[in-house]
């Protein structure tokens, strides 16, 4: 009853926040202007965009498998795999919480028999290098010509908030090494600083997720592979963003869909409806308004891009889910609690 009643909180804020953030971005749009943005929009650009947006899922499978392995080191097969990212990125579409995550895990653990932890474990480590790789090129293309002149965000000038990201950047990946090579300690210091014991043990959880997934890249080779596949993951899903500026004949740089995406990876992580609707297009149209593009054509942008690039992957998911026999909803529902 508790948790039913605490889960029945967190979605209500979530909507909230989704409806708050939605609002947001319409404040300022002149509603038939941006339909008139959306029908005059170049298909040819725009179909480009869609096809790249979701070539992205495949290409995660490649990277996917050299993080989740068999115990003697070997991958598992593609087609379970590509089975659970369907589903998985198909779900947080689809349900609240992006309950996704927890479909893909499940998904891969029931098609696979890989455990439960160790499908986690990737999926948790697939966070950190992703996270690490869209800070590190947000950073430089802060740093980047092109940038319009003093540019602020948040109040903050563009130099301390290209030097602030590179140092977070650098301190995540020190404190995912001091993990790997010191799970210990890194357990003895959360104790000592976390006064409660449920946070701290779920900190220990979390981190030790991490240090299970990173230490199979042991190979140096495999931990190449893996930082070349996440730069170049994230530099594919930029070009989507600016083969759609195309489509909508925004005069704004791929550097700017780098910047565009690292602000919009922030603003999709708070808690929102399913497919992050709110945060995405908030996130969009602040972005396109540091370069001068009027809110309504910013939100034509938005929408088109939001509603084009999630039928694919949530078609594919469908099929999976279709051909696995496994539901979006039953797959959620068989994690563990604090999956």
């Amino acid at each position: 009853m508790i948790r039913s009643r605490h889960a029945a909180w967190q979605l209500l804020l979530a909507l909230s926040l989704s409806a708050l953030l939605l609002w947001w971005a319409f404040r300022d749009v002149n509603l038939d202007e941006a339909l008139g943005y959306l029908r005059a929009v170049r298909l040819g650009w725009l179909l480009a965009a869609v096809v790249v947006a979701t070539c992205l899922f495949p290409l995660r499978l490649f990277r996917w498998r050299l993080l989740l392995r068999r115990e003697d080191g070997t991958p598992y097969p593609w087609l379970p795999l590509w089975h659970a990212i369907a589903m998985g990125f198909a779900a947080n579409n689809l349900l609240p919480f992006r309950a996704g995550e927890v479909v893909r895990t499940v998904t891969a653990s029931r098609l696979t028999g890989a455990r439960l932890t160790t499908s986690l474990a990737s999926v948790a480590v697939e966070r950190v290098f992703d996270a690490l790789t869209v800070v590190g090129l947000l950073g430089l293309a802060l740093l980047m010509p092109g940038m319009p002149e003093g540019l602020s965000i948040a109040g903050y000038p563009l130099q301390q908030v290209a030097t602030t990201s590179g140092l977070v950047a650098l301190l995540a990946l020190l404190a995912a090494g001091a993990v790997v090579a010191f799970p210990a300690l890194a357990e003895r210091l959360i104790r000592r600083l976390i006064p409660s014991d449920r946070i701290a043990l779920r900190l220990i959880e979390v981190i030790e997720g991490v240090r299970q997934g990173l230490g199979v890249l042991q190979s140096p080779m495999r931990l190449a592979a893996v930082v070349v596949w996440s730069v170049g993951l994230w530099l594919v899903n930029a070009l989507s963003f600016y083969l759609a500026f195309h489509a909508f004949e925004l005069p704004v740089s791929y550097t700017g869909a780098i910047v565009l995406q690292g602000v919009l990876a922030f603003g999709i992580a708070i808690p929102s409806a399913p497919g992050y609707v709110g945060p995405f297009e908030a996130a969009i149209t602040a972005v396109l308004a540091i370069y001068a593009i009027g809110a309504s054509q910013a939100i034509a942008y938005a929408v088109g891009y939001h509603l084009t690039t999630f039928i694919p992957i949530t078609l594919l998911g469908a099929w999976s889910a279709t051909r696995t026999g496994l539901g979006f909803r039953a797959t959620a529902a068989q994690a563990p609690p604090d999956a």
